[in-house]
């Protein structure tokens, strides 16, 4: 009898357990870009050991249905919403999330009066460090290509920094600002597009360097680089994230020369963290917090 008492009070307190844990909702559009699925998978490791439930939400590239998600995620009382996209255009969703008294934390989203913080890396430094490195390589003489993204606002601000900097040099020229299509990760337009610009400029040291606002599209360049055999040239590529497809492509000393690396278990940890004091009710002075990043090169790339 003792021994069936204990088991239906064990059964009962797991059943208490799974009612009372924490639900929160993680909602994207860029799921398919390895940094954002990295960082993602860094809070989940953190709310593992939490104890929380997390859902796991992906719109596949369709910002407008993010709202819809959140609004979802709202009627289903989640204790809290982390979004990865620009908030701005989500006010809508977060106006909800507001009035639900739900807390919406960014996970290097964007800066917002309705989110409790945005977990980030310093978009300004990074974007400093590659468009400086570029400008340092290239004696401050060449024709430069861009990759932006501006509908993000974690890769719209380093755009914003590097034209800043190119354009402080009277020398360097930006031939071209690209914008590719993110919707398979960025990879293939970026190519694609790359291809084009190449066969537009074929004299050799037409083209100096490519500066990306993150590693998909320098990994595109690249591929459109060497397909075409104007590696010789001597194109000097840089990222921002230092994802595994680019520390390999770094490490063998070509054309890819820098990416900056964020930690983006790091950044999903802090995400976390933000979330528990939300729920807890604690105060969250901080509104952006940075996580610390490194520079990667062919002396660094497989550490």
């Amino acid at each position: 009898m003792k021994r069936i008492l204990k088991m239906a009070l064990l059964v009962f307190a797991l059943a208490a357990s799974s009612a009372w844990a924490e639900t929160i909702a993680v909602i994207t559009p860029y799921l398919a870009q390895p940094g954002t699925q990295a960082a993602i998978e860094g809070f989940e490791a953190s709310a593992s050991k939490k104890g929380w439930e997390v859902n796991v939400i992906d719109t596949a590239g369709d910002v407008a249905s993010v709202i819809s998600r959140m609004e979802d995620s709202i009627t289903q009382k989640v204790d809290a919403i982390v979004i990865a996209v620009d908030p701005a255009q989500v006010n809508a969703g977060l106006q909800s999330a507001k009035e639900a008294n739900i807390p919406v934390i960014g996970l290097d989203a964007g800066s917002d009066p309705l989110l409790v913080a945005n977990v980030t890396s310093n978009g300004y430094a990074m974007a400093a460090e590659t468009s400086v490195y570029i400008a340092n390589r290239i004696e401050g003489v060449g024709k430069v290509v861009m990759f932006v993204f501006d509908a993000f606002p974690p890769v719209q601000i380093r755009g914003v920094v590097a034209d800043a900097i190119f354009g402080n040099f009277p020398d360097i020229e930006v031939i071209d600002r690209v914008t590719p299509d993110v919707s398979d990760g960025g990879i293939a337009d970026s190519r694609a597009q790359m291809e084009a610009i190449l066969a537009a400029n074929p004299d050799p040291g037409s083209i100096s360097a490519v500066w990306a606002a993150w590693d998909q599209p320098a990994i595109g360049a690249l591929q459109a680089i060497e397909s075409a055999g104007r590696a010789s040239e001597g194109i000097v590529i840089t990222g921002i994230d230092a994802n595994p497809q680019a520390r390999d492509a770094i490490a063998l000393g070509g054309n890819f020369e820098v990416s900056i690396a964020q930690d983006f278990a790091a950044m999903g940890g802090a995400a976390a963290d933000v979330v528990a004091r939300a729920i807890a009710g604690s105060e969250q002075r901080a509104r952006v917090i940075y996580v610390p990043t490194k520079m990667v090169n062919a002396n660094n790339a497989d550490q």
